[in-house]
C-alpha cells in the first residue's frame, strides 16, 4: 500500500488476534506524538482500548463506519480497504 499518498486507509483484521478483530488505520502524515493523541482521541471516541504499532493505529473491534466518519469530520481523505 502506497505510502504518503495523502490517503488515510481504514481496514479490518482479525489474523493473529485469536479471533479477535481490530480496526486499522493507516497512512496518517502525522509524526508520532501527534498520532498518539490522535489515536487517544479516537479510542475515547470508540470507547474501546488500542495501540499504534509501526505508525498504523490499531482500534479494539469494528469500528470502521464510526471511524470513517470521524477522521473525515477531522478533514483527513478516507479509504476503506481490505477486510
Amino acid at each position: 500500500m502506497p505510502a504518503g499518498d495523502g490517503i488515510v486507509r481504514v481496514s479490518r483484521e482479525t489474523k493473529g488476534r485469536k479471533g479477535k478483530g481490530v480496526t486499522l488505520i493507516s497512512g496518517v502524515p502525522l509524526p508520532h506524538q501527534e498520532l498518539t493523541e490522535l489515536a487517544k482521541k479516537l479510542k475515547k471516541i470508540c470507547g474501546v482500548g488500542g495501540s499504534i504499532k509501526e505508525g498504523i493505529i490499531e482500534i479494539q473491534g469494528d469500528k470502521r463506519d464510526l471511524l470513517m466518519e470521524q477522521l473525515q469530520k477531522m478533514g483527513w481523505t478516507v479509504k476503506r480497504s481490505g477486510g
